[in-house]
């Protein structure tokens, strides 16, 4: 694989991914090869969530605090950022074709099958690898080879067709609905004991692959039958005794599984992941003698099966762990002494404080669809006490004169909304653009309209990292301004955030009573959970918010509450988790 100086985190862990792929099919002979697999792989995973690029955190000589990096892929690291190249990489991949690397994404293709595929085919370049396979499979060249057949070519030609298909993962909230719709069509059918989602789904990452779902029922023929009868199915890839596989319109796969009551917990714990979790907890049962598996815990050849996660941990002398925090970020430890925090729920938020109604204005970007009573309202039905209707600031170009007029209009509108007692109170405030130059969107005289402001950036997103901060930092040091909104900017399968020299942003919103958004919108999901992490111990204010622009939205709070919840948040750090005095005291506003 080509490698250069200033790879970026993509590229990065691509290359990290191969890497394990390449001890896949060219093993050292070493005693410890698995691990090293897993280790390659946990560090690509490490650094494609990262939120800042590693050739900056290398210059801050900093690598080693993030977690999945150890000291041998922290050196190659080094190698790589000073030379532009790995020896022991170029190595590693000396003699095998660059196309097999692109054949990885193809479901039910691992390394050493790409390694065959390429070799026999003759495919050697990686650019065009999936066009040249699926074409090869296409004339029935596959199903010459030893090893495959028919049914293998045919399986190929889906699975690349289905990668054409689904180039994007999923995002939380759209594969929640997918698998809250098959769970209610699931629940149809009587013979079921539970059902769960699994994997990254059941732990609330961000995005999602492939929708997984167990079953516990003493009836699993009558289950498949049932499942693959889903209506909404556009074809079904595979039903056998135990397992099946649907695929969905827009290419999304959704799995089952189904596991006798008597040995479910173990099921759903084995297959909730993550990856790393479990190969952590694999490490602390071998301690104890004993063996993990989807199927039960065995001790001495005799396995004990276990009904729910709650026995399958206590088996190990451990407190249950919450799915969302199983990603081996300390949570196995915390466990053990029973220092697990307390995580927040969606019914402890008090409040929303981010939504956009439809206040007619000539705003900086896009307004909400309904009225300001109406997002009142709904913040009633929701059971908060207090929201802020936060419009985006008005375009700059309009006169000093008349955004001072447009604000004092929907000053007047909020107070008059606050005399009908719909809530406690509706927060007149406003979402404020962090100009290039870290200036706020607004002359100063705007601040005397609004209760607070909250602050984002929506352009000059590839600025350089110091140049970033220091553009928050000032944005912030206006005494109006109370919260960072979607912090990184990011975009989910569009855009990364943008990066900051996080500990500089954090000990300033501590020091000087600023707090930080999670925003539940799902293209943002935003503070990202390993940021919320940090600001967690580094005792940093959060709020958790929508960023509404229709009442229908303002639902998603349950998403921001999971990005929280996997950053290890309780409800002491989350400010809009207070009543409304406490959060006006909290807030400094009056």
């Amino acid at each position: 694989m080509k490698t250069h100086k200033n790879m970026t985190n993509l590229e990065i862990a691509k290359l990290l991914k191969a890497v394990a792929a390449a001890h896949q099919v060219k093993p050292t002979g070493e005693s410890n090869e698995r691990f090293r697999i897993i280790a390659y792989e946990r560090a690509a995973d490490a650094v494609e969530h990262a939120t800042s690029e590693m050739k900056d955190l290398w210059e801050e000589k900093k690598l080693s605090e993030i977690a999945g990096i150890g000291k041998t892929i922290a050196d190659h690291l080094d190698e790589l950022f000073k030379t532009g190249k790995v020896k022991h990489f170029e190595e590693i991949f000396k003699c095998l074709p660059p196309a097999m690397f692109e054949l990885l994404d193809v479901p039910g293709v691992g390394a050493k099958t790409a390694e065959k595929l390429t070799k026999e085919l003759g495919i050697t370049k990686a650019h065009g690898a999936l066009e040249k396979l699926h074409k090869a499979a296409e004339k029935g060249r596959v199903r010459g080879l030893e090893g495959f057949g028919e049914q293998s070519e045919k399986e190929i030609t889906e699975s690349i067709r289905e990668v054409k298909e689904r180039t994007r993962r999923l995002l939380l909230p759209h594969a929640t609905g997918i698998a809250e719709d098959v769970i209610a069509w699931m629940k149809r059918k009587s013979g079921m004991d539970s059902i769960d989602t699994l994997g990254s789904l059941r732990r609330s990452a961000s995005t999602v692959g492939d929708v997984d779902i167990a079953v516990a029922s003493n009836k699993p023929e009558e289950v498949i039958r049932h499942f693959v009868e889903y209506p909404k199915k556009t074809k079904v890839i595979e039903a056998g005794r135990e397992t099946a596989s649907l695929l969905l319109p827009g290419g999304v796969q959704v799995d089952l599984m189904v596991q006798p009551p008597d040995a479910y917990g173990a099921l759903l714990q084995h297959f909730t992941g993550s990856k790393h979790h479990n190969v952590a907890l694999r490490v602390f049962a071998l301690k104890k003698k004993l063996s993990l598996s989807e199927h039960g815990i065995k001790k001495g050849g005799k396995l004990l099966k276990v009904s729910d996660e709650q026995k399958f941990y206590k088996a190990l002398g451990m407190a249950w762990i919450p799915p969302e925090l199983r990603e081996d970020q300390g949570e196995i430890d915390a466990s053990v002494e029973h220092k697990l925090p307390k995580l927040v729920e969606l019914k402890d938020i008090k409040g929303d404080l981010h939504m956009h109604s439809d206040f007619p204005s000539e705003t900086s970007h896009d307004v909400g669809v309904n009225t300001l009573q109406e997002m009142a309202e709904e913040g009633k039905r929701l059971g908060y006490e207090y929201i802020a209707l936060t419009e985006h600031n008005p375009k700059s170009a309009e006169s000093e004169k008349k955004i001072l007029e447009i604000l004092r209009e929907k000053k007047e509108r909020v107070d008059k909304l606050n005399d009908k007692n719909i809530i406690k109170r509706v927060f007149n405030c406003l979402e404020i653009d962090i100009q290039p130059d870290g200036k706020l969107a607004l002359p100063e005289k705007s601040f005397d309209f609004i209760d607070f402001g909250i602050v984002s950036i929506h352009s000059s997103f590839k600025a350089t990292r110091d140049h970033q901060t220091k553009r928050v930092l000032a944005a912030l040091a206006n005494p109006k301004v109370k919260i960072f909104a979607h912090p990184t900017a990011r975009k989910l399968n569009e855009r990364e955030g943008v990066d900051f020299d996080w500990d500089k942003i954090f000990e300033f919103c501590k020091k000087n009573g600023k707090a930080v958004e999670i925003n539940s919108s799902p293209q943002r999901l935003d503070l990202p959970d390993m940021l919320v992490h940090k600001a967690v111990k580094q005792g940093v204010k959060l709020t958790i918010s929508t960023d509404s622009h229709a009442k229908d939205q303002m639902i998603g709070m349950r998403y921001g509450v999971s990005v929280a919840r996997r950053g290890w948040a309780e409800k002491k750090n989350i400010l809009n988790t207070l009543g409304y005095l406490d959060f006006k005291k909290a807030l400094g506003v009056d």
